[in-house]
This record gives structure tokens, C-alpha cells and sequence, in this order.
């Protein structure tokens, strides 16, 4: 993936720094409007991250509760989406950690990994492969932090740093969690396909 996500409709800055001007001076048809443009993305996004799509409701909802507390806090040297997508990534790892979610830990089997260069087009291919249904139900099958660095890495194009800061990894086992994630969400593919194959077989 060559670039984060671009959103529905996304805005010039000289549009977007327009917008959150009048957001911050507590224009409520300027927030209504960026909760429009947004949210969408927003949504997308926590459906990958979170199991059911009423969390991922909920937390769209939450985290633009947040966007309106933070606002000031927004540096506008920066991607605004990329600063969208650092607030809802936090916030959805939060869920998952409150909830007490078993997570996959950082150690073990690590070093019996096989090694290969990592390849950002991976996760395109699977996606080609696959219907996007698939795709996300396969997602909701991994460890909630294989399948966190996945959506974080692939689908909000964030920096290894940036994954390892939200995730509370080190810096230096996000490549190897994104490995294992790819491995794992492979497997999960290829067994629903076979099973898919097998229910359709005639007898």
C-alpha cells in the first residue's frame, strides 16, 4: 500500500484547514461535516479492528467524541487522517485490552519464524483472492494483536514506530508480529476456502 487510506470525498488542506477552523470555534454544521466526510473511514476501519458491528458503532461514535476533545491537541503540520487514525487505533486497542480479549504474546515461537522480505502487497494479493467478506472474517479469527498490526500496517499505513507505540510492542518485533499475522490470516483463507470447496463438492 502506497499511501493511508484516502477517504471518501477527502478535502484540499486549504478546504480541511477551513473546516477545522470553524470546528474549533464551535461551528456545529462544520463538525456535522466532518463527522460526514469521516466517519465512514472511521467505521471501516473499527469493523476490521473490533468482533461485532455494533462495537464498531459504538467506537466510531466514541472516537469522534474524542476528535472534538483533541482537536486543539491536532499539529496541522501533520495528515489529519493520519492523526484521525492514530485516535482511533488507540482508542480500539483500548477496547480490546479492557475487555480482557486474549492476545497473542510476544515471545515463544518467535525465533522459529520463517524469514522473509516483507512484502506490502501481501495483503493485496489475499484481498484478490478473496471476496472482502472473507477477508474480514478471516481478520476476526486472529489474536486481537496479529490482527491489530495487520490493520494498522495495511489498511491505516502506519510506521512500524507508530505500530509498536499503540500496540505497547517493541519496535523491533512489529516486523516479526506482522510476519506471524500474515502467516496466520494465510492459513485462515486457505482452511475456509477448503471447507468452502469441500460443502460444495457433489457426492
Amino acid at each position: 500500500m502506497t499511501g493511508r487510506q484516502k477517504t471518501a470525498g477527502e478535502m484540499s488542506e486549504t478546504e480541511l484547514a477551513r473546516l477545522l477552523s470553524q470546528v474549533r470555534a464551535g461551528d456545529t454544521d462544520a463538525w456535522g461535516e466532518l463527522y460526514r466526510r469521516y466517519a465512514p473511514a472511521m467505521f471501516r476501519f473499527c469493523r476490521r479492528l473490533l468482533p461485532a458491528r455494533e462495537d464498531a458503532e459504538d467506537a466510531t461514535t466514541e472516537i469522534f467524541m474524542k476528535v472534538r476533545q483533541k482537536l486543539g491537541t491536532y499539529d496541522s503540520s501533520r495528515p489529519f487522517t493520519a492523526w484521525l487514525y492514530k485516535v482511533a487505533s488507540n482508542h480500539c486497542w483500548d477496547t480490546l485490552r479492557r475487555r480482557h480479549i486474549r492476545q497473542d504474546l510476544e515471545t515463544g515461537d518467535v525465533e522459529d519464524l520463517p524469514l522473509e522480505h516483507p512484502d506490502p502487497n501481501q495483503l493485496q494479493r489475499l484481498e484478490a483472492e478473496h471476496s472482502g467478506k472473507e477477508v474480514r472474517d478471516g481478520l476476526a479469527k486472529l489474536p486481537d494483536r496479529a490482527r491489530a498490526a495487520l490493520v494498522l500496517r495495511y489498511f491505516a499505513d502506519m510506521s512500524y514506530e507508530e505500530i509498536a507505540e499503540t500496540l505497547g510492542v517493541r519496535r523491533q518485533f512489529v516486523g516479526v508480529l506482522l510476519l506471524r499475522a500474515r502467516h496466520q490470516l494465510r492459513d485462515v483463507l486457505g482452511q475456509s476456502a477448503a471447507r468452502g470447496v469441500t460443502v460444495g463438492r457433489k457426492p
